[in-house]
């Protein structure tokens, strides 16, 4: 197994070598085969001793170096200068057969330098949680990083009550992060702000030629890249919102540069639309609440663009001129995005005129959230509808009169429902699914997981034998929290 340094030779200010804990019992939770495969790992060698050392990060390959990478951020709004891989180890770099490379990412490995005083561990659930939501997600045809693994270390975690540990295996386009430029824009590195600037540089540089290669071609680089980065995350954004899933802590930290969804901590579905939904237990003032998700974006490259401003113009007020030019297109393409994913969501043509489509799109949105109507099952019973069974889809509302005056201008438009069934999933991670499947593995019993794997797997084609999966909660399940695995 060959991995690369690359962030570690070319970043070295970023990068604390380091070990992983040693795991006491290795045992094979859930593997992605599918994954390894495309990688060009065998998945047998994965499951046999060596395998499970090596995904633990107990075996490491001749030339790897395997790092802890620093970042700063943005948490709920409150600075932190030096946040880092407090339980996570970089392994490498992996080549694919394309060319490109992808992370080789450790979580629940063990403290850091960076771990602020934390055990360092991870416990089965979350990091089993982060499996589900993550395939889930590529399913869907989202950006993510990808879960290669789960591995049971044998080891107890400490959290309200002892837990069984485990370390999860991620692949990522890269790990680079907004906090990681805020950790080297304040000079984060040690150095002062000159040798943090020629950092930066390099940072940016690293960026461009990992993930947008077409910027380094730009009269302006720097620019290119933000504008590049706020492109990725205008369409990473209205995805999301298009299936309705919820973050649950868009910290800066959290933000890659390459447009992919990244940590699967306080995050969930969307049932009942609701605009402030959120599910963080540590969200009381619904910052990240689902209805935020774009502003919050939009903060978040804010951030990114401050840390780039001396890279942008020598001129300061003018580079802040230039970035704020770019951040507003952000907010254009985001919504441009969105609109375009409605349309779709709702079967319209490409013809139907901006101010017919924008208001059946708000006024269906209002009577969702009037009559708290399950988010994903609607439109895949408006599906039904444009065939000519509307019954499934007008039984879901209080407000009927409203409903059936809207239901008749939406059908005069012709909608296409092959078009909708292609972009609204039956199967998603159904909030009370993924917690009966982790209290499942978290007690040995693996079936639910596989089972609800099986399901999300394939989120479009509807299934028999899974109904189920198709359902909200029951009522008694109540209101869902989640929480940080740390």
């Amino acid at each position: 197994m060959a991995l690369d340094d690359l962030f570690a030779r070319e970043l070295p200010e970023l990068a604390i070598r380091w070990q992983a804990e040693a795991a006491p019992e290795p045992r094979l939770l859930v593997l992605n085969e599918p994954l390894a495969s495309q990688l060009g790992i065998d998945p047998g060698w994965l499951r046999c001793g060596e395998g499970l050392r090596f995904l633990t990060g107990n075996l490491v390959p001749d030339g790897a170096v395997p790092v802890a990478q620093g970042y700063a951020g943005h948490q709920f709004g409150g600075y932190v200068p030096r946040l880092g891989d407090g339980r996570a180890l970089l392994l490498g770099e992996i080549a694919t057969a394309d060319g490109s490379l992808r992370d080789l990412h450790l979580k629940g490995s063990g403290a850091t330098p960076f771990a602020r005083g934390g055990d360092g561990f991870a416990a089965v659930g979350p990091m089993l949680r982060e499996y589900i939501v993550s395939e889930a997600m590529h399913a869907l045809g989202i950006p993510t990083t990808r879960s290669l693994a789960v591995v049971a270390t044998g080891r107890s975690v400490q959290r309200d009550t002892p837990l069984p540990g485990a370390v999860l295996a991620r692949i990522a386009s890269s790990h680079l992060r907004v906090g990681t430029f805020q950790y080297v824009a304040a000079a984060g590195d040690g150095g002062g702000p000159q040798l943090a600037r020629g950092v930066l540089r390099r940072l940016a540089d690293h960026a461009i030629a990992r993930h947008y290669p077409d910027a380094a071609g730009a009269q302006n680089r720097y620019l290119a890249l933000f504008d590049a980065v706020g492109s990725a995350q205008a369409a990473l954004v209205a995805q999301w919102m298009l299936v309705g899933f919820v973050h649950g802590v868009m910290n800066t930290d959290n933000m890659t540069i390459s447009g992919e969804t990244i940590d699967y901590g306080p995050c969930a579905f969307m049932e009942a639309y609701d605009p402030e939904t959120v599910f963080s237990s540590i969200d009381s003032w619904g910052r990240y609440a689902y209805g935020n998700q774009p502003s919050i974006a939009g903060w978040n490259l804010a951030r990114f663009a401050e840390t780039l401003l001396p890279l942008i113009d020598g001129d300061q007020d003018r580079a802040v001129e230039i970035a704020q030019q770019s951040l507003t297109g952000f907010g254009a393409q985001l919504q441009s995005a969105l609109a375009t994913g409605m349309r779709a969501k709702l079967g319209l043509a490409g013809d139907v005129a901006e101010e017919v489509a924008t208001p059946l799109m708000n006024d269906g949105l209002a009577l969702l959230a009037e009559s708290h109507v399950d988010f994903t099952s609607f439109f895949r019973n408006l599906g039904r509808a444009a065939r000519g069974d509307a019954e499934p889809a007008r039984g879901m509302f209080m407000n009927l009169a409203g409903f059936d005056e809207w239901l008749a201008r939406w059908q005069a438009l012709n909608p296409d429902p092959a078009t909708m069934d292609r972009v609204n999933p039956i199967y998603i991670p159904r909030n009370h699914l993924v917690e009966e499947a982790l209290e499942a593995a978290t007690g040995g019993d693996l079936e639910p997981l596989t089972q609800l794997l099986d399901a999300v797997s394939s989120p479009y084609d509807e299934r028999p034998g899974l109904r189920r999966y198709a359902e909200p909660a029951p009522e008694d399940f109540g209101k869902y929290r989640t929480f940080c695995g740390t």
